[in-house]
Protein backbone atom coordinates (compact mmCIF):
# COMPACT_ATOMS: atom_id res chain seq x y z
CA UNK A 1 0.00 0.00 0.00
CA UNK A 2 1.22 3.67 -0.60
CA UNK A 3 1.11 6.47 1.08
CA UNK A 4 -1.43 8.03 -0.80
CA UNK A 5 -4.15 5.87 -0.29
CA UNK A 6 -3.92 6.64 3.39
CA UNK A 7 -3.74 10.60 2.50
CA UNK A 8 -6.98 10.31 0.58
CA UNK A 9 -8.72 8.48 3.21
CA UNK A 10 -7.83 11.13 5.57
CA UNK A 11 -9.36 13.74 3.02
CA UNK A 12 -12.90 11.92 3.20
CA UNK A 13 -12.65 11.64 6.75
CA UNK A 14 -12.14 15.45 7.24
CA UNK A 15 -12.64 17.00 4.11
CA UNK A 16 -9.90 20.17 3.18
CA UNK A 17 -12.71 22.23 1.75
CA UNK A 18 -13.67 22.66 5.73
CA UNK A 19 -10.38 24.04 6.44
CA UNK A 20 -10.21 27.69 7.46
CA UNK A 21 -8.82 30.26 5.30
CA UNK A 22 -5.72 30.52 7.36
CA UNK A 23 -4.81 27.13 7.89
CA UNK A 24 -2.34 24.23 6.11
CA UNK A 25 -3.90 20.75 6.85
CA UNK A 26 -3.41 18.38 4.22
CA UNK A 27 0.01 16.52 3.05
CA UNK A 28 2.54 18.58 3.69
CA UNK A 29 6.01 16.91 3.58
CA UNK A 30 7.40 13.56 1.93
CA UNK A 31 6.96 11.32 -1.27
CA UNK A 32 2.62 10.06 -1.33
CA UNK A 33 4.28 7.34 -3.82
CA UNK A 34 6.58 6.16 -1.25
CA UNK A 35 5.26 2.26 0.09
CA UNK A 36 3.47 2.48 3.22
CA UNK A 37 5.74 1.68 6.72
CA UNK A 38 3.30 2.40 9.16
CA UNK A 39 1.56 5.60 10.72
CA UNK A 40 2.01 7.59 13.77
CA UNK A 41 -0.66 9.25 15.05
CA UNK A 42 -0.32 12.60 17.50
CA UNK A 43 -1.43 15.89 18.47
CA UNK A 44 1.78 17.69 17.21
CA UNK A 45 5.10 16.86 15.15
CA UNK A 46 8.31 17.63 17.58
CA UNK A 47 11.44 16.16 17.30
CA UNK A 48 10.78 13.93 19.92
CA UNK A 49 7.95 12.48 17.89
CA UNK A 50 9.95 12.03 14.68
CA UNK A 51 12.56 10.28 16.80
CA UNK A 52 9.56 7.82 17.98
CA UNK A 53 8.72 7.23 14.55
CA UNK A 54 12.31 6.46 13.33
CA UNK A 55 12.17 3.66 16.29
CA UNK A 56 8.79 2.18 15.94
CA UNK A 57 9.45 1.97 11.69
CA UNK A 58 6.66 4.42 10.51
CA UNK A 59 7.26 6.54 7.54
CA UNK A 60 3.71 8.69 7.84
CA UNK A 61 2.70 10.66 10.68
CA UNK A 62 -0.94 12.44 10.98
CA UNK A 63 -0.65 15.41 13.23
CA UNK A 64 -3.57 17.44 14.34
CA UNK A 65 -1.52 20.60 13.82
CA UNK A 66 0.31 21.32 10.40
CA UNK A 67 4.13 21.93 11.07
CA UNK A 68 4.51 24.14 8.13
CA UNK A 69 1.95 27.51 8.71
CA UNK A 70 3.65 29.95 6.58
CA UNK A 71 5.91 30.44 4.50
CA UNK A 72 9.40 28.48 5.28
CA UNK A 73 12.21 30.69 3.48
CA UNK A 74 15.41 28.83 4.61
CA UNK A 75 16.03 25.28 5.95
CA UNK A 76 18.82 26.00 8.13
CA UNK A 77 17.61 24.33 11.58
CA UNK A 78 17.62 27.73 12.89
CA UNK A 79 14.11 26.57 14.68
CA UNK A 80 12.46 23.88 15.56
CA UNK A 81 10.21 24.41 12.21
CA UNK A 82 12.97 23.53 10.36
CA UNK A 83 14.62 21.55 12.30
CA UNK A 84 11.80 19.12 12.00
CA UNK A 85 11.36 19.75 8.42
CA UNK A 86 14.91 18.36 7.80
CA UNK A 87 15.13 15.67 10.14
CA UNK A 88 11.71 14.62 8.13
CA UNK A 89 13.18 14.64 4.38
CA UNK A 90 16.29 13.16 5.68
CA UNK A 91 14.65 10.21 7.26
CA UNK A 92 12.33 9.77 4.18
CA UNK A 93 9.04 10.32 6.39
CA UNK A 94 5.48 11.88 5.27
CA UNK A 95 3.81 14.42 7.22
CA UNK A 96 0.03 15.06 7.31
CA UNK A 97 -2.08 16.88 9.01
CA UNK A 98 -5.93 17.27 10.48
CA UNK A 99 -6.35 20.66 11.43
CA UNK A 100 -9.22 22.79 11.28
CA UNK A 101 -11.03 20.84 9.00
CA UNK A 102 -11.42 18.08 11.70
CA UNK A 103 -12.30 20.81 14.31
CA UNK A 104 -15.52 21.74 11.99
CA UNK A 105 -16.13 18.45 11.93
CA UNK A 106 -19.61 16.82 13.30
CA UNK A 107 -17.87 13.76 14.29
CA UNK A 108 -14.29 15.70 14.82
CA UNK A 109 -12.67 17.49 17.97
CA UNK A 110 -15.29 18.50 19.66
CA UNK A 111 -17.45 15.67 19.29
CA UNK A 112 -14.51 14.24 21.02
CA UNK A 113 -14.32 16.74 23.89
CA UNK A 114 -18.30 15.95 24.57
CA UNK A 115 -17.67 12.09 24.29
CA UNK A 116 -14.93 12.09 26.66
CA UNK A 117 -17.32 14.39 29.90
CA UNK A 118 -20.46 12.01 28.85
CA UNK A 119 -22.33 15.04 26.96
CA UNK A 120 -25.81 13.95 25.44
CA UNK A 121 -27.28 15.18 22.37
CA UNK A 122 -24.75 17.08 20.81
CA UNK A 123 -25.13 19.37 18.55
CA UNK A 124 -22.98 22.06 16.71
CA UNK A 125 -22.45 25.89 18.00
CA UNK A 126 -21.80 27.54 15.16
CA UNK A 127 -22.44 25.78 11.92
CA UNK A 128 -20.47 26.99 8.78
CA UNK A 129 -22.20 28.84 6.32
CA UNK A 130 -21.77 29.28 2.50
CA UNK A 131 -20.87 25.40 2.30
CA UNK A 132 -23.53 24.03 0.75
CA UNK A 133 -25.25 24.20 -2.65
CA UNK A 134 -28.47 22.88 -4.15
CA UNK A 135 -28.99 20.99 -7.06
CA UNK A 136 -31.62 20.58 -9.28
CA UNK A 137 -32.12 18.10 -12.22
CA UNK A 138 -34.83 16.91 -14.90
CA UNK A 139 -34.94 12.73 -15.53
CA UNK A 140 -37.64 10.63 -17.09
CA UNK A 141 -39.95 9.59 -14.78
CA UNK A 142 -39.20 6.17 -14.53
CA UNK A 143 -35.68 6.80 -13.73
CA UNK A 144 -36.06 9.46 -11.27
CA UNK A 145 -35.65 6.68 -8.64
CA UNK A 146 -32.44 5.55 -9.58
CA UNK A 147 -31.11 9.13 -10.39
CA UNK A 148 -32.00 9.78 -6.10
CA UNK A 149 -30.77 6.74 -5.37
CA UNK A 150 -27.24 7.38 -7.00
CA UNK A 151 -27.00 10.95 -5.94
CA UNK A 152 -28.22 10.30 -2.33
CA UNK A 153 -25.31 7.49 -2.19
CA UNK A 154 -22.76 10.52 -2.49
CA UNK A 155 -24.13 12.73 0.54
CA UNK A 156 -26.79 14.67 -1.05
CA UNK A 157 -29.87 15.16 0.55
CA UNK A 158 -28.67 15.54 4.43
CA UNK A 159 -30.61 17.70 6.68
CA UNK A 160 -30.19 17.55 10.18
CA UNK A 161 -30.77 13.96 11.49
CA UNK A 162 -32.41 12.60 8.08
CA UNK A 163 -31.19 12.11 5.04
CA UNK A 164 -32.19 11.12 1.44
CA UNK A 165 -34.10 14.46 1.35
CA UNK A 166 -35.58 15.46 -1.75
CA UNK A 167 -38.60 17.53 -3.22
CA UNK A 168 -39.76 16.24 -6.83
CA UNK A 169 -42.15 17.84 -9.30
CA UNK A 170 -43.66 16.56 -12.36
CA UNK A 171 -44.05 18.72 -15.48
CA UNK A 172 -42.92 17.96 -19.27
CA UNK A 173 -39.49 18.56 -20.86
CA UNK A 174 -38.57 19.24 -24.31
CA UNK A 175 -35.44 18.93 -26.56
CA UNK A 176 -34.88 18.55 -30.02
CA UNK A 177 -31.68 16.77 -31.28
CA UNK A 178 -29.16 17.92 -33.52
CA UNK A 179 -27.40 15.81 -36.72
CA UNK A 180 -24.84 14.37 -34.27
CA UNK A 181 -26.59 13.43 -31.07
CA UNK A 182 -27.83 9.94 -30.45
CA UNK A 183 -30.74 10.41 -28.18
CA UNK A 184 -31.92 8.30 -25.69
CA UNK A 185 -35.13 8.27 -26.07
CA UNK A 186 -37.34 10.27 -29.32
CA UNK A 187 -35.78 10.61 -32.38
CA UNK A 188 -33.04 13.34 -33.87
CA UNK A 189 -34.19 16.24 -36.00
CA UNK A 190 -37.46 16.07 -34.08
CA UNK A 191 -39.35 17.74 -31.04
CA UNK A 192 -40.01 15.55 -28.57
CA UNK A 193 -42.02 16.07 -25.18
CA UNK A 194 -40.95 13.78 -21.89
CA UNK A 195 -42.94 13.57 -18.49
CA UNK A 196 -40.26 14.21 -16.09
CA UNK A 197 -39.47 14.87 -12.95
CA UNK A 198 -37.84 17.52 -11.33
CA UNK A 199 -35.22 16.54 -8.19
CA UNK A 200 -34.06 19.49 -6.06
CA UNK A 201 -31.93 18.18 -3.08
CA UNK A 202 -29.04 19.85 -1.05
CA UNK A 203 -25.61 19.34 -1.47
CA UNK A 204 -22.63 19.96 0.80
CA UNK A 205 -20.23 22.04 -1.47
CA UNK A 206 -17.28 19.68 -1.19
CA UNK A 207 -19.22 16.45 -2.50
CA UNK A 208 -20.38 18.54 -5.20
CA UNK A 209 -18.20 16.96 -7.92
CA UNK A 210 -19.01 13.44 -6.80
CA UNK A 211 -22.63 13.95 -6.71
CA UNK A 212 -22.27 15.66 -10.35
CA UNK A 213 -20.48 12.75 -11.30
CA UNK A 214 -22.95 10.00 -9.84
CA UNK A 215 -26.04 12.35 -11.76
CA UNK A 216 -24.35 11.72 -14.64
CA UNK A 217 -23.05 8.07 -14.18
CA UNK A 218 -27.12 6.93 -13.04
CA UNK A 219 -29.19 9.37 -15.69
CA UNK A 220 -30.41 7.75 -18.98
CA UNK A 221 -29.79 11.14 -21.49
CA UNK A 222 -26.96 11.72 -23.50
CA UNK A 223 -26.92 15.26 -22.28
CA UNK A 224 -28.22 15.79 -18.71
CA UNK A 225 -29.59 19.31 -17.81
CA UNK A 226 -28.78 19.46 -14.02
CA UNK A 227 -27.86 23.50 -12.45
CA UNK A 228 -25.98 23.90 -9.08
CA UNK A 229 -26.98 26.68 -7.25
CA UNK A 230 -25.17 28.21 -3.98
CA UNK A 231 -26.72 28.74 -0.77
CA UNK A 232 -26.46 31.05 2.48
CA UNK A 233 -28.05 28.04 4.81
CA UNK A 234 -26.14 26.69 7.79
CA UNK A 235 -24.33 24.03 7.66
CA UNK A 236 -25.15 21.92 10.36
CA UNK A 237 -23.52 18.93 9.83
CA UNK A 238 -20.14 20.88 10.71
CA UNK A 239 -18.68 24.44 12.44
CA UNK A 240 -16.81 25.62 15.37
CA UNK A 241 -17.77 24.10 18.76
CA UNK A 242 -20.07 21.78 19.91
CA UNK A 243 -23.07 22.42 23.07
CA UNK A 244 -24.32 18.99 25.08
CA UNK A 245 -25.49 18.23 27.91
CA UNK A 246 -24.90 16.03 31.37
CA UNK A 247 -27.65 13.58 32.04
CA UNK A 248 -28.05 15.08 35.41
CA UNK A 249 -27.37 18.23 36.94
CA UNK A 250 -23.80 18.60 38.03
CA UNK A 251 -22.70 21.06 41.17
CA UNK A 252 -20.32 23.31 40.91
CA UNK A 253 -17.35 20.87 42.48
CA UNK A 254 -18.27 18.17 41.12
CA UNK A 255 -18.44 19.58 37.55
CA UNK A 256 -14.70 21.38 37.68
CA UNK A 257 -13.28 17.95 39.34
CA UNK A 258 -15.17 16.18 36.08
CA UNK A 259 -12.55 18.74 33.76
CA UNK A 260 -9.69 17.95 36.25
CA UNK A 261 -10.09 14.09 35.85
CA UNK A 262 -10.67 13.82 32.43
CA UNK A 263 -8.23 15.99 31.12
CA UNK A 264 -5.51 15.77 33.37
CA UNK A 265 -5.80 19.19 34.61
CA UNK A 266 -3.25 20.42 37.62
CA UNK A 267 -5.27 23.80 37.48
CA UNK A 268 -8.47 25.24 35.85
CA UNK A 269 -8.56 29.00 34.64
CA UNK A 270 -12.10 30.08 35.13
CA UNK A 271 -14.40 33.28 35.77
CA UNK A 272 -17.78 33.60 36.25
CA UNK A 273 -17.82 31.94 40.11
CA UNK A 274 -21.68 32.94 41.20
CA UNK A 275 -23.30 29.63 39.07
CA UNK A 276 -23.03 26.90 40.75
CA UNK A 277 -24.85 24.56 38.85
CA UNK A 278 -23.87 22.67 35.66
CA UNK A 279 -26.06 20.70 32.44
CA UNK A 280 -25.93 22.27 29.55
CA UNK A 281 -22.01 22.34 28.37
CA UNK A 282 -20.63 23.85 25.30
CA UNK A 283 -17.36 23.33 24.49
CA UNK A 284 -14.39 23.89 21.36
CA UNK A 285 -10.91 22.51 21.44
CA UNK A 286 -8.10 24.70 20.74
CA UNK A 287 -8.57 28.79 20.58
CA UNK A 288 -12.24 28.94 21.46
CA UNK A 289 -12.63 32.63 22.78
CA UNK A 290 -14.60 33.87 19.51
CA UNK A 291 -17.47 31.50 20.90
CA UNK A 292 -17.36 33.14 24.14
CA UNK A 293 -21.25 34.93 23.01
CA UNK A 294 -22.57 31.96 20.91
CA UNK A 295 -22.18 30.00 24.09
CA UNK A 296 -23.55 32.69 26.32
CA UNK A 297 -26.66 32.87 23.10
CA UNK A 298 -27.15 29.11 23.94
CA UNK A 299 -27.44 29.35 27.45
CA UNK A 300 -25.15 27.03 28.27
CA UNK A 301 -23.93 27.23 31.34
CA UNK A 302 -20.10 26.77 31.13
CA UNK A 303 -17.64 27.09 28.31
CA UNK A 304 -14.89 24.79 27.75
CA UNK A 305 -12.01 25.45 25.82
CA UNK A 306 -8.08 27.51 25.73
CA UNK A 307 -6.00 29.97 25.03
CA UNK A 308 -8.49 32.50 26.92
CA UNK A 309 -7.29 36.23 27.59
CA UNK A 310 -6.92 38.42 30.89
CA UNK A 311 -10.18 40.77 29.15
CA UNK A 312 -12.01 37.93 27.80
CA UNK A 313 -12.42 36.42 31.01
CA UNK A 314 -14.66 39.74 31.86
CA UNK A 315 -17.14 38.06 29.08
CA UNK A 316 -18.77 36.04 31.58
CA UNK A 317 -19.73 38.54 33.40
CA UNK A 318 -22.24 36.14 35.72
CA UNK A 319 -23.71 34.58 32.40
CA UNK A 320 -21.96 32.01 31.79
CA UNK A 321 -19.03 30.11 33.28
CA UNK A 322 -15.53 30.29 31.15
CA UNK A 323 -13.30 27.76 31.78
CA UNK A 324 -9.49 27.70 29.98
CA UNK A 325 -8.54 24.13 30.84
CA UNK A 326 -5.50 24.67 27.76
CA UNK A 327 -5.14 24.47 24.09
CA UNK A 328 -3.25 21.53 24.50
CA UNK A 329 -5.17 19.77 26.87
CA UNK A 330 -8.53 20.73 25.10
CA UNK A 331 -7.50 18.66 22.18
CA UNK A 332 -4.99 15.76 23.46
CA UNK A 333 -7.43 13.42 22.20
CA UNK A 334 -7.70 13.87 18.55
CA UNK A 335 -5.06 11.49 17.86
CA UNK A 336 -7.25 8.52 18.84
CA UNK A 337 -9.46 10.02 15.95
CA UNK A 338 -6.82 9.48 13.67
CA UNK A 339 -6.33 6.21 15.63
CA UNK A 340 -9.99 4.79 15.75
CA UNK A 341 -10.37 5.52 11.76
CA UNK A 342 -7.02 4.42 10.64
CA UNK A 343 -7.29 1.03 12.63
CA UNK A 344 -11.29 0.14 11.34
CA UNK A 345 -10.33 1.22 8.01
CA UNK A 346 -6.40 0.25 7.28
CA UNK A 347 -6.52 -2.99 10.27
CA UNK A 348 -3.63 -5.23 8.34
CA UNK A 349 -1.15 -2.22 9.07
CA UNK A 350 0.41 -0.78 11.85
CA UNK A 351 -0.70 2.02 13.26
CA UNK A 352 0.37 3.64 16.36
CA UNK A 353 -0.63 6.54 19.26
CA UNK A 354 1.92 8.13 19.97
CA UNK A 355 3.32 8.22 23.65
CA UNK A 356 5.08 11.84 23.43
CA UNK A 357 3.21 14.55 25.16
CA UNK A 358 3.61 17.02 23.16
CA UNK A 359 2.25 19.93 25.20
CA UNK A 360 5.16 22.79 25.71
CA UNK A 361 3.36 24.63 28.60
CA UNK A 362 4.62 23.10 32.22
CA UNK A 363 3.20 23.60 35.46
CA UNK A 364 5.37 24.15 38.74
CA UNK A 365 3.71 23.95 42.30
Amino acid sequence: MKIIEITKALDELAPLALQEAYDNAGFTIGNVNNKLAGILCTVDVTEEVINEAIKLGDNLIVSHHPVIFTGIKSLTGKNYTERIIVQAIKNDLALYASHTNIDNMLDGVNHKICEKLGLKNCRVLSPLEGKLAKLVTFVPDEYAEKVRTAIFEGGAGTIGNYDSCSYNTSGQGTFRGGENTNPFIGEKGKMHFEKETRIETIVPQHLVPDVVKRLLESHPYEEVAYDIYPLQNEYNQGGAGMIGEFEKVLQKEEFLNLLKTTFHLPLIRYAGSTRSQFKKIAVCGGSGSFLINKAINADADAFITGDIKYHQFFEADDKIVICDIGHYESEQFTSEIFYRFLTKKFSKFAVHLSQVITNPIKYHF
